[in-house]
């Protein structure tokens, strides 16, 4: 788990940016803070900052050459199979001078070239210069778990793992106004774009390669969707855990120290079950709030833990201790990122470095088997009975009930609430419209004319397009799965993960999103992920008569944190008199300060709704902007 970055240069204007690459790569640090390297030839550099996981010896350090001098890797990520296909070369008569996975992406590569790719079980963002044939190869992983994010202009083509690595280059940093217009709505931004007009995301399952001055992308991994018939669910359930257990037991290779999170929920008890079955000193690690039971969930993780014998460690944090974060959090979002559950992630990761380099997590479970309440909701909308249909008839209702996520009552209205809205909408939107915390309408109305008029109306209805494209309106779940998959699940919660737990040189794997399990899932029916009383059936009934009785008959709760009650106490201040404040919105000139003000008027009202969340979403967009674009 490294940072990476790199460039190549077309010409002598592109030639002078080589300068940074050494500033470039130390911003990646935190990262990687085992060791720096950088390459320099005339036209190219490549800059690597290790985090030592497999083979810690210099021998392993990168950027790593072949034995030839033609090839060099820098590369970020973890391959778990890479014991298998080392055997697999060395049978070919290929010879190896370290123990590292990084060696083997190498070595494969130089026999196999993009093909190469298809049989990395792991996650990655790489790039391998061909010093002969002078041309870049750069690819990343099948679903998006390590970042890649570049820029290519006639002079260079340039990219690294962190936006604030691209910046040092001396970038053009012109907003891309139709981003943040997605921004607004998401509270993040899709690949392939960024905040920058001129920086791109690479894709999920794609690679690029850089030869004579021209860019070209080809994508050598989709999620297959064809339903497989074969399997009955008692089948199904059998298989998911021979793959789960394949997944886990592939992912506890290390050569440091190696724990898990554990939540309490299903999908990190099944991580942990797997674990410990092959790792008996397993050490799990959760997180907890001491003035917020509604969000505590830490005795569920307990009894996990105490179920499985497990090494348990529980960091219980006050609002205090949130607030003690947030700075730091902030200053490492190098590009506007606003689901608020990063914090817990960032304090759970700063916390479990101190045990272990490597983690464990349940991410992924929920996109790809129907755990989120919007699932449900989903369901309910594509088989609606009555009573679907009296939520609908009662939206004036729910309107008139105060709504937050602080309590139960008020939460369920807001739930109402967005249910009836959504249900009036055909499905394309009313994805869009429960993935999103504002609509359009609401999100131009935060902007001025000016920012308005900067929007790419064209360039938002193709992007959205293409992130809906898998939703035809048939009223298929896998469908909606799929489309989590490819925009909610890359976009927010890897990108969430990769950068809190990064920002600790914290290694956070993700059994649930190995292939194999993935490709999988996507093979059975709708029926066997969700029916009307169970979301995640198959994982929940595959795993029953392992994990503890009480799990079973707890509520779902989403990792998240305590907002509301913080932004009218400790972070008051710096929302009403700083980042929002009149004088501030006025000077930057982008946002509508009417608009800001009926938010800040709405934050401390009786009926707060969902609006922390969108001032959240500014709050990160103005330190973002004063750090980085003030004059």
């Amino acid at each position: 788990m490294c940072g990476i970055t790199g460039i190549f240069a077309f010409n002598l204007v592109g030639k002078f940016n080589k300068v940074n690459v050494a500033a470039a790569t130390m911003c990646l640090e935190l990262r990687g803070p085992d060791n720096q390297n950088i390459y320099n030839d005339d036209w190219v550099a490549l800059g690597h900052r290790r985090l030592s996981i497999i083979d810690t010896s210099a021998v392993a350090h990168q950027p790593m050459w072949d034995e030839s001098g033609r090839y060099c890797i820098a590369y970020n990520g973890e391959v778990f199979n890479y014991r298998e296909l080392r055997q697999h070369l060395e049978a070919r008569g290929v010879k190896f001078f370290s123990q590292s996975d990084t060696e083997v992406v190498l070595k494969l590569f130089m026999l196999e070239k993009e093909k190469c790719l298809n049989k990395l079980n792991g996650f990655f963002a790489l790039c391998i210069y061909d010093k002969q044939e002078q041309t870049f190869f750069v690819a990343r992983d099948r679903y998006g778990v390590k970042p890649l994010l570049y820029l290519f202009d006639e002079d260079k083509f340039l990219f690294a793992s962190e936006m604030k690595s691209i910046m040092q280059y001396g970038i053009d940093k012109t907003i891309d106004f139709t981003a943040l217009y997605t921004y607004l709505q998401l509270n993040y931004i899709p690949a392939p774009d960024t905040i920058f007009r001129n920086v791109k995301k690479l894709l999920p399952g794609h690679y690029l390669t850089i030869a004579n001055k021209k860019l070209t992308i080809g994508k050598y991994y989709d999620i297959p969707v064809a339903e497989d018939r074969s399997f009955t669910y008692d089948l199904a359930k059998e298989k998911l855990k021979e793959l789960l257990d394949a997944s886990v037991q592939r992912r506890l290779i290390s050569d440091v120290p190696l724990g898990a999170f554990l939540s309490g929920g299903i999908d990190s008890s099944v991580i942990t079950a797997l674990a410990v079955k092959h790792k008996p000193d397993l050490h799990t690690f959760s997180i907890g709030f001491k003035d917020e039971k509604f969000f505590d969930e830490t005795h569920y993780a307990k009894l996990v833990a105490e179920h499985f014998k497990t090494e348990h460690t529980v960091f219980s944090l006050t609002n205090d201790d949130l607030y003690e974060h947030v700075h730091n959090i902030l200053n490492y979002l190098d590009e506007p990122f606003a689901d608020s559950s990063a914090i817990n992630v960032y304090i759970l990761s700063k916390q479990t470095r101190k045990h272990a380099t490597v983690a464990l997590s349940g991410d992924g479970a929920d996109e790809i088997l129907a755990g989120y309440n919007k699932h449900e909701a989903f369901y309910r909308s594509f088989h609606s009975g009555i009573k679907e249909n009296v939520v609908q008839a009662l939206s004036p209702v729910w309107n008139l009930i105060p709504q937050s996520r602080n309590n139960t009552l008020s939460n369920k209205a807001r739930q109402f609430a967005r249910f009836a809205e959504g249900m009036k909408l055909p499905p394309k939107d009313r994805y869009w419209r429960w993935a999103a915390f504002a609509d359009e309408g609401t999100a131009k109305n935060l902007l001025t004319a000016d920012s308005v008029s900067k929007i790419s109306e064209q360039h938002h209805t193709e992007g959205k397009a293409e992130l809906l494209k898998h939703i035809t309106g048939s009223g298929s779940m896998n469908e909606v799965l799929l489309t989590d998959a490819k925009l909610l699940l890359p976009n927010d919660m890897l990108t969430k993960v990769d950068l809190m737990s990064m920002a600790n040189a914290l290694e956070v794997r993700t059994p649930f999103l190995d292939f194999e399990v993935v490709n999988f899932i996507f093979s059975l029916p709708e029926a066997f992920k969700i029916n009307p009383t169970m979301r995640k059936r198959i994982l929940q009934d595959a795993f029953k008569d392992i994990l503890p009785a009480q799990l079973y008959k707890r509520p779902k709760k989403g990792f998240e944190v305590p907002l509301l009650k913080w932004f009218r106490k400790e972070m008051k201040s710096m929302i009403v008199d700083d980042l929002l404040s009149k004088k501030l919105i006025d000077e930057q000139g982008i946002f509508n300060y009417a608009e800001i003000q009926k938010l800040k008027d709405q934050l401390f009202s009786s009926n707060p709704g969902d609006v922390h969340a969108r001032i959240w979403g500014l709050v990160v967009f103005q330190f973002w902007w004063k750090k980085y674009m003030q004059k």
